[in-house]
């Protein structure tokens, strides 16, 4: 079969797999042959530091009182004491050396296995005859006022409804349609883009994401400026079109996430929204080790997964296993969803999820057409897009593949191409295998 990256592209992936092999090699070797040895210290001490700091945060979080101000001081004091530890034993230049070494090794091998990013196709679109754009005047601390989103949206045509206390958005966008709109489009947070998005989809119109919410995860998985929103208005004059996936959850959609367990039972408290750290740290030790946390039985196109504490149901999965979230989706059109469950029962399971990462056993991370989730009660605390909820169980989510024709600029950032899970032995397929393609 003739290869379409060429063989300088090859090479180069050829030669930096190499150099991570060798950076990884002399980073071992820094541990024990120069500045007079330590290595076995400097290991046996990393190790013990990363289990100390993952007991301290379960501390932290799971308990109150002492307890919790002994792990906070063992999650903060642990790399201290390890610096303080190198510095009085003379090794801190060999573990500066092999870190260095470590993470020219690391960036090596991920550069490496890297490939050409496949962004969604868009198609040619039509500009809108009649658009009409719902705006949170709240949304993103005030956003559409200081970007100046009204006024920008109706000298390019639109007309523009603002969302004003406990309003029906999809009632409002239902009203749009019948009057006769060919766009529907919404300034405000991923909640909100969920319930016109629905709206959009179910009378095949196109949607228009505006940044003008406090994360914008959609808008950020779509390639869209998330520092200025009012460049995403750009698509009314000069826009393309994206088929993209639209998540369902016992009937309502979803853009972004669903979250079962812990999360969601925190986003449920009323205090939540006005103070959301003080609000967790309050509740978590009664979630996590006070016995009111629910336990989540969840199946996943057959797969069991008994007994979480917590569970993420995405729209596409994630590029990466972190359970916390902060990665991207690469793309939103391959019709399946992301599944990140977690199960952490103390601190010995919590030093293994830090040292184990995605092998820990409390951690699953899995690709699903439908997930079923259940539990012992009648109903379930839900976040969707952010927004608690309470459905009856049990709640199963599915997809519905390319089902939102998504208008966005023809100029825009676009997506960053994913980093690439790291395999080492890919690396050594890559760096000595037949022409060095990695199997």
């Amino acid at each position: 079969m003739k290869r379409t990256d060429g063989g300088g592209a090859g090479a180069r992936a050829r030669l930096l797999a190499r150099c991570a092999l060798l950076a990884a090699t002399a980073a071992v070797v820094a541990l024990f042959v120069p500045f007079g040895g330590g290595g076995l210290l400097i290991i046996g001490s990393g190790l013990l530091g990363l289990v100390l700091c993952a007991v301290g945060t379960w501390w932290f979080l799971a308990h109150r009182g002492p307890v919790r101000l002994l792990g906070a001081l063992l999650a903060a004091g642990t790399p201290a004491g390890m610096l303080f530890l190198y510095i009085a034993k003379g090794l801190w230049p060999t573990a500066l050396t092999a870190l260095g070494l470590w993470l020219v090794a690391l960036f090596c091998a991920r550069t490496a296995l890297r490939r050409p990013h496949r962004t969604q196709r868009a198609s040619p679109a039509a500009r809108p005859r009649r658009p009409v754009l719902l705006m949170n005047p709240r949304s993103g601390g005030g956003k559409v006022e200081r970007f100046g989103l009204v006024e920008r949206a109706e000298r390019l045509g639109a007309r523009v409804v603002l969302l004003r206390g406990q309003t029906d958005v999809a009632a409002l966008a239902r009203e749009a349609v019948v009057d006769g709109a060919d766009l529907l489009g919404v300034a405000g947070g991923d909640g909100t883009q969920a319930l016109v998005a629905a709206v959009a989809a179910e009378h095949d119109l196109p949607f228009l994401v505006i940044s003008a919410g406090t994360r914008n995860h959609f808008a950020l998985d779509l390639g869209l400026d998330r520092e200025d929103p009012a460049r995403c208005l750009d698509a009314l004059n000069d826009g393309e079109e994206l088929r993209v996936d639209l998540g369902d959850v016992a009937g309502r959609a979803f853009v972004n996430t669903v979250s079962f367990g812990v999360y969601a039972d925190v986003v449920q408290r009323p205090e939540y929204r006005d103070a959301k750290a003080e609000t967790a740290l309050n509740v978590m030790p009664d979630l996590l080790a006070g016995g009111e946390g629910r336990r989540l039985d969840a199946t996943a196109d057959g797969t069991e997964l008994p007994g979480q504490q917590a569970l993420l149901v995405s729209n596409n999965p994630y590029a990466s296993a972190d359970p916390i979230g902060s990665t991207r989706r690469p793309r939103l059109d391959r019709g399946v969803l992301g599944v990140i469950a977690i199960r952490v029962d103390g601190a010995a399971q919590a030093a293994e999820l830090a040292v184990r990462g995605a092998q820990s056993t409390g951690l699953n991370v899995l690709a699903a057409r439908r997930v079923e989730v259940t539990a012992d009660t009648g109903t379930l605390p839900v976040a969707v897009d952010g927004e608690a909820l309470t459905l009856p169980t049990p709640v199963v989510c599915t997809l519905r593949p390319r089902a939102l024709r998504v208008l966005v600029p023809r100029m825009r950032p676009g997506t960053v191409p994913p980093a690439p899970n790291l395999k080492w032995g890919r690396i050594v397929a890559l760096a000595f295998g037949p022409r060095g393609e990695p199997r």
